[in-house]
C-alpha cells in the first residue's frame, strides 16, 4: 500500500536504521548506538532525579528505577509510571531519558521509568510484574517520600511499553489494586494475532517493520502460549478481552499512527474501551510513523508532544 508521509517526517526517515528482530544482541546494540546520539533534554525546571531499587513483585528481583522529580514542589504531585517501548526486547532506563525529563518538566509531574526484564529471556509475565511493582511502590511509603500523590498515578506506554500499560490496569484491578488512574496508551501492542489492515499491508514503514511482529510476540509469550492461538492470556495481549473484561477500566488516552503497521490494533482496542464506557480520548496522527514524536525537532513531533503533556496535565489534575 502507498502512503504519504508528513514532508518532515520523509525527510528524517533514511536516517533511521532498519530493525530485524532475528538478531536481538544486534538490534539492541544498534538502538543503543542510535539512541545515544540524541542530545539530552534541557529541564527550564529544576529536577531531581535518583536512580532506585524497587522490590520485585512476589519476591522476583529488585527492579531499577528512576525517579524524575520537580525539585520546587511544595507538597504532592501526581506521579506517571513511564514504560519504555522495543518490542518487549530492548530499551532501558536510557531510551527515555530525554522524554522522561520532557515530560517532568513541562507537565509537573513526577515520572518514575523501570527497567522492567526484557524477553526472550524473561518471557510473560516478569515485564508485566516489573511494571506492577513499580505501581505498588509508586503507591506506598516510597512514593510519598519521593513527593508522589499516591491518589494519582498515572501510566504511560509506548509500543510494547503501550501494551504492557493496558494490560498493567487490567491486572493490577484484578489483584485488588492499588489501580492507576489514567492510562496513556501510545501505539500500544495488545494484539498478538496479527490480523488487522494496517499490519497486513503496511509491511515496510519506518522506525517499525509488521516483519518484525512474530518475532516480538514469539520473545515475550515463551513457552506461555503460541502467538495467535486461542490459549494467549488477556495480561499478555488485552486486544483479547470482552467488553466486560474492560467495564470500570480508569480513563485512556490513546495515539495510534497511519504509516504505522501497530495502527489498527491500537484503535480498535480505544474502540473497544469506548464500546465498554471507558471515557477515552483517541488521536490519530495522519503522514505519521511508528512513535514519531520521538523524531526530534519536526513540527508534527511538537505536536504530538504537546497534546501527550496538555493529557497528562488535565487527565492527572496538576495544579
Amino acid at each position: 500500500m502507498d502512503y504519504v508521509l508528513d514532508p518532515e517526517l520523509a525527510a528524517a526517515a533514511p536516517m533511521i536504521p532498519a530493525l530485524d528482530l532475528s538478531d536481538v544482541p544486534g538490534m539492541r546494540a544498534l538502538t543503543r548506538r542510535f539512541l545515544g546520539q540524541a542530545p539530552q533534554y534541557e529541564s527550564a525546571r529544576a529536577l531531581h532525579v535518583e536512580d532506585v531499587a524497587i522490590p520485585g513483585y512476589q519476591a522476583a528481583p529488585d527492579v531499577r528505577g528512576r525517579v524524575y522529580a520537580p525539585a520546587d514542589r511544595t507538597g504532592p504531585v501526581p506521579g506517571l509510571l513511564y514504560l519504555y517501548g522495543g518490542a518487549f526486547v530492548m530499551g532501558g532506563l536510557e531510551s527515555v531519558d530525554n522524554q522522561a525529563r520532557l515530560i517532568a518538566d513541562r507537565a509537573g509531574v513526577a515520572v518514575v521509568s523501570v527497567d522492567y526484564r526484557l524477553a526472550p529471556e524473561n518471557p510473560y509475565p516478569a515485564a508485566l510484574d516489573d511494571c506492577y511493582a513499580a505501581v505498588l511502590w509508586m503507591a506506598g511509603e516510597a512514593g510519598r517520600a519521593h513527593g508522589i500523590d499516591g491518589a494519582r498515578i498515572g501510566v504511560l506506554g509506548e509500543s510494547a511499553g503501550g501494551g504492557l500499560a493496558a494490560a498493567l490496569v487490567l491486572v493490577a484491578r484484578d489483584r485488588g489494586g492499588p489501580v492507576p488512574a489514567v492510562q496513556f496508551l501510545d501505539a500500544p501492542t495488545v494484539d498478538d494475532r496479527l490480523r488487522t489492515h494496517s499490519m497486513r499491508n503496511l509491511p515496510e514503514t519506518p522506525t517499525w517493520s509488521a516483519a518484525n511482529s512474530p518475532y516480538s510476540w514469539k520473545y515475550y509469550l515463551g513457552d506461555t502460549a503460541q502467538p495467535g492461538g486461542p490459549d494467549v492470556p488477556v495480561y499478555a495481549a488485552p486486544a483479547r478481552a470482552g467488553l466486560k473484561n474492560l467495564i470500570g477500566l480508569p480513563p485512556a488516552w490513546v495515539a495510534a499512527y497511519q504509516v504505522d503497521p501497530t495502527r489498527d490494533e491500537g484503535l480498535d482496542y480505544a474502540r473497544l474501551l469506548i464500546q465498554a464506557g471507558v471515557p477515552t480520548e483517541v488521536h490519530h496522527y495522519s503522514g505519521a510513523f511508528h512513535l514519531a514524536h520521538m523524531i526530534p525537532g519536526t513540527a508534527i513531533g511538537n505536536r504530538m508532544i504537546a497534546a501527550r503533556v496538555d493529557a497528562i496535565r488535565r487527565l492527572l489534575n496538576t495544579s
